[in-house]
């Protein structure tokens, strides 16, 4: 079974390496390893995708919160979510063959980035079974494929919340309110200068 884990951990060196080591101790394999900068200044985000048993995943995240420099760590591969992959293809292609994949880029979505007189290379963003469609398409059709790079999944949540993004979500309208209630205090008249009141009459 595939476990996603979505873990934010600190942007030093090492944190990596630890992570690599504690799959290595707990005798489970990483089928894909997404690292990248998160909404947080100095936090990183990792996307783990590990094969491992059904029943594996608590300990596998009570684990990853051992580990020094680990802040977060959540199982979403059950959970409702948005996963999508980047592929980058190279397909040996001239005059004649390459009609044939444009045609078959149009009908995946994909893009055309590269066009040399010997190959073309494709782009791809989407779910997995999407890549590996299209890679399974062209080696039936009998292109050859030249080289594949792949992002490995990204995951996040479908309009779930954690309690990290409600608490900025609470604390920016709040500034907003304030904002707007310090708008209507200053367009009032101060108390200094409100309206006179009529002259009194001459006896």
């Amino acid at each position: 079974m595939l476990h996603t884990f979505v873990a934010l951990v600190e942007d030093k060196p090492g944190v990596l390496t630890r992570v690599a080591s504690l799959f290595r101790r707990l005798n489970i394999n990483i089928v894909s390893l997404t690292v990248g900068r998160s909404e947080r200044v100095g936090v990183s985000r990792m996307t783990i995708v590990a094969e491992a048993s059904p029943t594996a995943g608590h300990r596998i995240m009570a684990s990853l919160y051992k580990l020094e420099n680990v802040l977060e760590v959540d199982d979403v591969g059950q959970l409702s979510c948005v996963t999508r992959e980047l592929a980058l293809i190279k397909v040996a292609a001239n005059a004649q063959t390459r009609s044939h994949i444009f045609e078959l880029a149009e009908v995946f979505r994909a893009r055309i980035v590269d066009l040399a007189p010997e190959s073309l290379m494709i782009e791809l963003t989407g779910a997995e079974s999407k890549i590996e469609g299209l890679i399974q398409v062209l080696t039936e059709s009998g292109d050859q494929i030249l080289e594949v790079a792949r992002t490995g999944r990204m995951v996040m949540r479908r309009g779930q919340h954690t309690s990290r993004v409600l608490e900025a979500m609470r604390l920016a309208g709040v500034e907003t309110h304030e904002a707007a209630r310090d708008s209507n205090d200053s367009s009032a008249l101060p108390e200094e200068e409100a309206l006179p009141l009529p002259p009194e009459e001459d006896l």
